[in-house]
């Protein structure tokens, strides 16, 4: 299964659009957010007309906006998470968080094959002993260029997107 790893869109809607928009043309239909959505509307109207499963964190930018997580707790296909999300996609245990620190935390746990996380702006990827802890960037496009990453569970593939080229 293919997910998207997304972070940091800032309020940035049209980004954010273009990004949900090329996941339906390639049929990629989970999304992982890891924080900095910013305002609960942007989000709504960035997931209007994708019908697939939205999982988010909680980043410094959305509590500014007062995300209220009450929203999001009964929503069949949207679930924003406080601090840490995790799921199971097929055999892989994935963590995902906003914060560095607490992402390498995650992946020195032992508990997870990839750890996702946001807030530098900076896509990035390392290994911490036999997880593979990723940054997809940001796709809102401040500091460096818009970015995410597309991971192919079955292939145990990860790619990072440059948003101008698609």
């Amino acid at each position: 299964m293919k997910i998207a790893i997304i972070s940091d869109t800032h309020d940035n809607l049209a980004n954010f659009k273009k990004i949900i928009d090329w996941l339906k043309k390639e049929g990629i239909s989970f999304i992982l957010h890891c924080g900095d959505i910013a305002s609960p509307d942007t989000l709504k109207k960035a997931l209007e007309g994708f019908s697939g499963k939205f999982l988010g964190v909680l980043g410094n930018a959305d509590n500014i906006y007062q995300f209220d997580l009450k929203d999001y707790q009964d929503h069949p296909r949207i679930k924003v998470f406080e601090k840490t999300g995790e799921l199971k996609l097929d055999d892989k245990k994935i963590a995902f968080t906003h914060y560095p620190r607490e992402a390498k935390k995650l992946a020195k746990s032992g508990k997870y094959d990839l750890v996702f996380y946001g807030h530098t702006h900076k896509p990035w990827q390392s290994k911490i002993g036999n997880c593979l802890l990723v940054n997809p960037g940001n796709g809102a496009g401040i500091i460096f260029k818009p970015t995410f990453a597309v991971y192919d569970s079955k292939k145990d593939k990860l790619e990072l997107k440059i948003l101008q080229t698609i």
